[in-house]
């Protein structure tokens, strides 16, 4: 079958004006070239490096809020061979703090275990997000004064770096900038 690619965003979340971030495409594939594509125009073409390559915004702007993809390429005719999901980015002014990301029972914990992440910003109106780094979207919402997000009978694929954010749900919508990250390992 074809090759499975991922796309995302690194580090995850909305970018702020003027701020940089990583758009990285995955593939466990061997040779060939990744090609980013911008609202449905090619706009660079990178050599795979291991198992992945990664397009650089630096400065960003208003312009560069729009849907990315990748597409797998190999041989001499660059015949697709695979696409990924569509990745929104959005370009943004931050208004609100950041964000506190904190994890009970504790940043180690074992296989089976329930895991609950705390997102805490200072807003009393405020929606926030979840973020897995090397996932293409949010994982869950929470519109809480402390959003909580629950991870029941964790496993290997629930271990990784989480981050969050948060923006409040009036017009205009005013987002605040990431939370640190926080490494969940699970033995």
């Amino acid at each position: 079958g074809a090759p499975t690619i991922s796309i995302f965003l690194q580090p995850p979340g909305v970018i702020p004006l003027g701020g940089s971030a990583t758009i990285c495409c995955r593939c466990l594939c061997q040779g060939g070239s990744f090609v980013l594509y911008k609202d449905g125009h090619q706009l660079h073409t990178l050599e795979l490096h291991g198992s992945r390559a990664e397009f650089s915004i630096s400065n960003a702007t208003r312009r560069d809020t729009a849907p990315y993809s990748c597409h797998y390429v190999a041989g001499i005719n660059e015949t697709v061979l695979a696409r990924s999901d569509t990745l929104e980015v959005l370009v943004q002014e931050l208004h609100l703090p950041k964000p506190v990301l904190s994890v009970l029972p504790g940043h180690e914990v074992a296989t089976g275990a329930d895991v609950m992440l705390r997102c805490t910003i200072k807003h009393s109106s405020a929606a926030c997000l979840l973020y897995l780094e090397g996932q293409a979207n949010a994982l869950d919402f929470r519109s809480e004064p402390h959003a909580d997000f629950y991870l029941s009978q964790v496993d290997q694929g629930k271990r990784g770096r989480y981050s969050c954010q948060c923006y409040t749900k009036g017009i205009p919508v005013k987002w605040s900038g990431v939370s640190n990250t926080l490494e969940l390992v699970v033995r």
